[in-house]
């Protein structure tokens, strides 16, 4: 991992339009774009954004809902190296192909229409769910989807440390009131720890604004070696470092969740990336941290040092990863407000705050940004630094 810090950067960003394509999704309006549409205007929008021209770009990165050829074909790519990964891992694969030589200039690309087809995250026809052995091993529990399983990590940790559901709710809060200054997040309307309290559970702790959003759309990145974006001369952010632990030994059971609620692996990442950033926690502007549900903020905080083990509860009230706070955490909105795109808008969110262009949520002097991902105890992460 020390080997990619820094050789390579963000020089584009594209993103579709959430909230107008939600709001059509739920008037049941007719879709006017599957996967690949989704994933060919944001591409569009990136190369805009960075006035590359595409015929330039001879590498090429799609996410796991897409197949890389099609996506190739569509877009209008002749390139000669491809790859698919979630969103941290595709950058880390497009840092590896750069370094190696196998590319020069990659897209990184992603589309999702999982609202308008219908895709179901829970429950027997889970999508995903026939990799996830632990939904087998538990289905006779209830235990048939991710939101299950993160509800009972939550009780856990509740139950260990003294966490209050009013502590769990500042997560949910912050990141909506982030959303309401963002013009292109699905959710805007004002939440107060009052009514997020008031709201229903999903699966108790866990209540209806803890889960993530399913709504379509598509991101997009456009991702060269740092010494020819620095010569591209637009708005370049660098990818600082890396790190990546993934939790293996009893990954289809629940001990990994349930024992350190997947620190050994935080821990291990932390260390790569920090060390190879040459900086710590407490150097960072803001972060993104992935949320498919709220609880994960809870768990990558403390696994990757910002506090210390258990303290999460004190280290998030009273607005400290809002607006203004000590660290601001997933300032568009995130998963929960924002847009559900599986990680790929928090690197657009990142880079778009460390360019100065975040609008009225923009973080004051921001010259660091933190990308953290554990899902499944899975642990990647990457820290972005802003070109001098």
């Amino acid at each position: 991992m020390a080997q990619l810090s820094g050789i390579a950067s963000v020089v584009g960003v594209g993103e579709t339009d959430y909230a107008i394509d939600y709001a059509a999704a739920r008037e049941k309006k007719p879709p006017t774009r599957d996967s690949y549409g989704y994933a060919a205007l944001a591409f569009k929008r990136a190369l805009h954004d960075c006035s590359i021209n595409k015929y330039d770009i001879d590498g090429l990165i799609v996410g796991p809902t897409l197949a890389a050829e099609r996506t190739g074909e569509m877009l209008g790519l002749n390139v000669r190296w491809m790859g698919q990964g979630d969103a941290v891992n595709s950058l880390m694969s497009a840092a590896m192909a750069i370094h190696s030589g196998a590319a020069s200039c990659i897209a990184l690309v992603y589309g999702n229409n999982q609202r308008t087809r219908g895709t179901q995250y829970g429950g027997a026809q889970a999508d995903g769910g026939d990799r996830y052995l632990a939904y087998h091993y538990y289905a006779p529990w209830g235990m048939t989807s991710q939101g299950a399983l993160y509800a009972l990590m939550t009780q856990r940790y509740m139950s260990l440390h003294g966490l209050t559901e009013r502590e769990l709710g500042e997560i949910a809060v912050s990141q909506r009131n982030f959303a309401q200054m963002n013009p292109n997040a699905v959710m805007r309307q004002s939440m107060n720890i009052e009514q997020y309290l008031n709201s229903k559970y999903i699966c108790e702790p866990l209540r209806i604004n803890d889960y993530c959003l399913v709504n379509d759309g598509g991101v997009a990145l456009i991702v060269m070696s740092s010494e020819r974006a620095k010569k591209h001369g637009k708005n370049a952010v660098s990818m600082a470092a890396f790190g990546r632990s993934d939790i293996n030994m009893d990954a289809t059971s629940l001990k990994p969740r349930l024992v350190d609620f997947y620190h050994s692996a935080h821990q291990a990442a932390a260390s790569d990336v920090f060390n190879n950033a040459g900086v710590g926690p407490q150097d960072m502007d803001f972060a993104q941290i992935y949320d498919s549900f709220s609880a994960h903020v809870l768990f990558a905080l403390e696994g990757f040092g910002y506090c210390e083990i258990g303290k999460a509860g004190e280290f998030i009230a009273n607005g400290k990863i809002g607006p203004g706070g000590k660290l601001p955490i997933n300032t568009s909105g995130g998963h929960l407000s924002d847009s559900y795109m599986q990680g790929w808008n928090h690197q657009v969110e990142i880079v778009r705050q460390l360019r100065n262009q975040a609008g009225a949520r923009q973080v004051k002097n921001a010259s660091w940004g933190h990308y953290m991902s554990d899902i499944a105890g899975k642990v990647a992460t990457v820290i972005f630094r802003k070109e001098q």
